[in-house]
């Protein structure tokens, strides 16, 4: 019987389906012949998905020692942190055993206190990166060669400043983007090349400024394009007239850039919008899905069926729940950074099955509150023991842990080894550092991003006044420049001015951080509303305004113009 409560954290009320029920008596664990089912959440949704993404520090990068090494790394832990840290290819190699930080249990005590003493003591790897190339100064990425202040991304080559990014190459400030090759601050796109400036556009190259545009060429300041080619402001040119035009924008000179930004702004608003962004889905509610089927409130996911409250699956998430970044999971349940199969209340497992409440776990099996452990089963608090005494071990942990109601919890925030304004929980659910520290949370107070007090360099508007000057290229690249809504410095990599270059894009005055919260703004919220289709036009099979409604990531106060998906076929295709 489906259950209504109210959130222990927020107060709000929330509902519990059959479905979910179910689900959770599916993943309950047996020990020893004993199931121990999993009770229903106390945590409304949008609070279990904060409690989460306070365990993820993905864009926040420091300067530290290494404390097995001594030399200077970059990690996601600052140095004022009480952890132990060591450089990726030492923790991954045999000159440390996280089994020699094993200890007993103690049921008299609180599980959750264990596990933070554990996490305290055992080192932790810098950043969470997998097989890289000159691309340090990256987080959770893999297979990336020669990137730079890159995350959450894979299979990358030459990109900078870019986040979830996916078998690309030489992009610069992109967000949420796919198979795609010398692009500039684009925004959920796949497949497009030579391109700048494009948010939902598919299969499109040497396009600018265009918003829904598929498989089209040479199209600028334009929207809900398909398979068209030299168009401007959805205005047909021959390539004569549409290559002269374009000259006209002088889109090297940053003042002109931004104009054309304003423009494009209103081309958006008056674009016809489908009611979600998914595309190839069956049965799904959410947004950002791709090719997923019976996923609901899903946000940013990527072959996958059966999956419900869940952000950012990579790839083939099956039956997974309440849960954050995902990649070939299944039957996962409250956790974050995590792969393998019935991984449950875990923060960062790539790999494994069966473990409960660990973290930074390499393909392991059957753990229980372990941290670090590579290629282990049967352990608890890192310390190895039979089948059989493991299960019997099990058995008195979580019978203490419902006795303290901590059985069936996620990890609170007080254990998370971050700050709350380092993590995607202050990027997603933003809070000041008294609220979040009313919910039990960290915050990080020390600022150890680059001071400079000196002459700041001013960046040209244009860049001609850099493709044959050799000189103001090396002022350029040796400058500090300020941002000009932070006001905080940064630099000018050379690999970035190349791209400049090449591109004819001008140098950009914000920081990359700043750059990157205006990408970020460009994803609707993670959050459904009840509208109706806004659509009025003649001829598609209703009178006056089309009586569908649906669930939608649109606020209803929005300019934007929303069909349901058969009057925006009707309407755009």
């Amino acid at each position: 019987m489906a259950e209504t409560k109210n959130c222990k954290q927020c107060g709000e009320q929330f509902e519990i389906t059959e479905e979910e029920l179910e689900f959770l008596k599916k993943i309950s664990p047996t020990f020893a012949g004993k199931t121990f089912e999993i009770p229903s959440p106390t945590f409304c949704p949008d609070c279990r998905t904060q409690r989460r993404m306070a365990w993820r520090n993905e864009r926040s990068l420091y300067k530290r020692k290494c404390d097995k090494t001594e030399e200077e790394i970059v990690s996601i832990y600052s140095p004022d942190k009480p952890y132990k840290v060591y450089k990726n290819s030492v923790w991954t190699s045999d000159a440390w055993n996280p089994l020699e930080f094993a200890r007993d249990i103690d049921t008299n005590r609180s599980f959750f206190e264990q596990f933070n003493e554990l996490m305290l003591a055992v080192p932790r790897k810098a950043g969470n990166t997998t097989m890289i190339e000159n691309s340090d100064f990256c987080n959770q990425v893999w297979h990336t060669k020669d990137s730079y202040l890159c995350f959450n991304s894979g299979y990358l080559e030459n990109c900078y400043y870019c986040s979830t990014l996916f078998h690309s190459r030489d992009c610069i400030d992109s967000y949420d983007i796919k198979n795609s090759e010398d692009c500039y601050f684009c925004f959920n796109c796949d497949n497009c090349n030579n391109s700048s400036f494009l948010e939902s556009c598919r299969n499109c190259s040497e396009s600018h400024y265009s918003y829904d545009c598929q498989s089209c060429t040479n199209v600028f300041l334009s929207s809900g394009l398909r398979n068209k080619q030299y168009y401007i402001e959805n205005k047909s040119y021959s390539k004569e007239e549409y290559l002269e035009k374009i000259k006209s924008f002088d889109s090297g000179k940053r003042s002109a850039v931004s104009t054309v930004k304003e423009r494009f702004n209103e081309v958006k608003k008056q674009a016809v919008h489908k009611e979600n962004n998914n595309f190839q889905v069956e049965e799904c509610t959410g947004d950002y899905l791709i090719q997923c089927k019976n996923c609901t409130n899903c946000y940013n996911a990527y072959t996958s069926e059966n999956c419900s409250n869940v952000i950012n699956i990579d790839e083939k998430g099956k039956e997974c729940r309440d849960c954050g970044f995902l990649a070939e999971a299944e039957l996962a349940y409250e956790g974050i950074s995590i792969a393998g199969y019935k991984n449950l209340f875990s923060a960062f497992i790539p790999g494994g099955r069966d473990n409960l409440y660990c973290n930074f776990l390499d393909n392991c099996n059957n753990c229980f509150g372990c941290v670090g452990l590579t290629h282990k089963e049967y352990c608890i608090l890192n310390k190895q023991y039979t089948k059989e005494e493991y299960e019997q071990n099990a058995v008195q942990i979580i019978e203490k842990m419902i006795e303290r109601g901590e059985w069936g919890e996620f990890f609170p925030m007080s254990l998370s080894p971050f700050g709350y304004n380092e993590t995607m929980a202050n990027l997603f659910l933003s809070k000041t550092k008294e609220s979040s520290a009313a919910l039990g949370a960290k915050w990080q107070d020390n600022d150890y991003s680059l001071k400079y007090d000196g002459s700041f360099y001013e960046p040209k508007d244009g860049i001609e006044d850099y493709i044959d000057d050799e000189g103001e290229r090396q002022a350029l690249l040796n400058g500090i420049l300020k941002c000009e809504i932070s006001g905080k410095a940064f630099k000018i990599i050379p690999q970035e001015l190349a791209f400049y270059l090449k591109n004819r894009y001008p140098i950009p005055t914000k920081h990359p951080e700043e750059r990157y919260l205006e990408l970020f703004g460009l994803h609707n919220p993670l959050k459904l509303y009840h509208r109706q289709c806004m659509c009025e036009q003649e001829g598609h099979d209703h009178s006056g305004r089309c009586p569908n409604e649906f669930k939608t990531t649109y606020a209803p106060d929005r300019p934007e113009k929303v069909y349901c998906e058969l009057c925006y076929q009707k309407e755009i295709i």
